[in-house]
């Protein structure tokens, strides 16, 4: 008589939930055995209760909602930038010439010091912070776009140009999905860097948003709200980052197919 074992895995998200479950007793023991004051570091509850109160009056939204909007709209319009100039300079040794050295020279530039000069061109609205969104991640993605697209297989182009395959077939049927992995690289990046972006927007002039909650919360000495506005800043990055690769399973789909079959050939 054999008996058959049960094939039961660990979801997924336990792992990272028994980190913060680590992390927060952790955060709880110090305060209360280094007798931590709550103005240098509150204890858990409070920032709980921080973001609990902040959700019941309402006073929460509003700063979420603007953050979410600027850091989206710049990704957005960061994102579709970054693509097109990466597959212009992937496609012509000209472009590059004349294009590659200018946006180097812009990535560069520490974003912060363009801060000013953008609020004074945009003014102190949402403006000013997507346009800083749009700098700060466009670059990652657009460097990881052009490596992708010239990393296309060289026998298969080859082999497509012997059909008479026209240059957009080769990028479109050829290129591109060979770079789609390399430009959901760059889109996991952007999104950090999205986030961070508008958050230092906010910081230098605003009067909305996550980045001003942290900051007048500094000059209140509100410490459990500051923490709860940086907590508030990690969800959104982590379910940013999630989205992004729920997409690329989607979209990049052949990549589990490869993956699964190297495992089954691995395991046979």
């Amino acid at each position: 008589m054999t008996t058959r074992r049960a094939n039961w895995t660990v979801p997924a998200f336990v792992y990272p939930l028994v980190s913060l479950i680590v992390v927060i007793a952790a955060w709880q023991a110090a305060v209360r055995l280094l007798a931590i004051p709550d103005y240098v570091l509150p204890a858990p509850m409070q920032v709980f209760n921080a973001l609990a109160g902040g959700f019941a009056d309402g006073t929460l939204w509003p700063h979420i909602g603007a953050t979410l909007f600027e850091t989206l709209a710049g990704y957005a319009i960061g994102s579709v930038l970054a693509v097109l100039l990466g597959a212009m300079l992937a496609e012509s040794r000209l472009f590059e010439r004349f294009v590659f050295p200018l946006l180097a020279g812009l990535q560069a530039m520490p974003k912060v010091a363009l801060g000013p000069i953008i609020l004074v061109w945009c003014g102190y609205g949402s403006a000013s912070k997507i346009v800083l969104v749009v700098l700060v991640c466009f670059f990652p993605l657009f460097i990881n776009t052009v490596n992708g697209l010239r990393r296309a297989d060289p026998d298969l182009l080859d082999a497509c140009r012997a059909f008479s395959a026209s240059r957009a077939y080769l990028f479109l049927h050829v290129k591109l999905p060979s770079a789609a992995s390399e430009i959901f690289s760059g889109l996991q990046i952007g999104i950090s860097l999205a986030l961070i972006g508008a958050v230092v927007g906010e910081f230098l002039s605003s009067q909305r948003g996550l980045g001003y909650l942290i900051s007048s919360a500094s000059v209140n000495m509100s410490v459990a709200t500051m923490f709860a506005g940086v907590v508030l800043l990690a969800v959104i990055g982590v379910c940013g980052a999630q989205i992004v690769r729920v997409v690329q399973r989607r979209v990049v789909f052949w990549e589990q197919q490869v993956t699964r079959t190297v495992a089954d050939v691995g395991g046979s």
